[in-house]
């Protein structure tokens, strides 16, 4: 397992890092490192032909992977797919899901858990445009 590292932090924000993604190797959630209140980010890699160790199902959240290298193959209770860099998979809550590597490259990718349903507002109709100096 990756050790995550907070950056910087103020009363408003966390910066964390995992590191390199081309280096990354093994499962690390950053809820704690971020104090993140809304939802769980994970980063996770698998190595050619290797599979999570176990299927597993949420009772109240739902999960999106967004693959960000590899190739493989996800299944969500009896139905399998492909999947490569690129593809964002969002799964139910209260059914089965399991992911696997099936490219010469090993596969990372993200998942973003958080509560089905709790989505209220989003991008334009959550955000407001705000007068700020820009010390970018």
């Amino acid at each position: 397992m990756s050790d995550i590292k907070v950056l910087n932090q103020g009363e408003k924000f966390a910066h964390a890092s995992v590191g390199s993604l081309h280096t990354f190797e093994g499962k690390q959630f950053v809820k704690d490192a971020t104090g993140a209140t809304s939802c769980e980010i994970s980063f996770g890699t698998l190595p050619t032909g290797a599979a999570v160790p176990f299927f597993h199902s949420h009772k109240d959240n739902e999960e999106n992977y967004i693959i960000l290298s590899g190739a493989g193959k996800f299944q969500v209770n009896d139905e399998v797919f492909d999947i490569a860099e690129g593809s964002v998979i969002r799964v139910a809550t209260n059914c089965d899901r399991n992911i696997k590597c099936t490219s010469e490259q090993p596969m990372v990718y993200i998942c973003i858990q958080a509560k089905e349903g709790s989505l209220g507002g989003y991008t334009m109709t959550d955000a407001e445009i705000t007068e700020r100096e820009n010390k970018l």
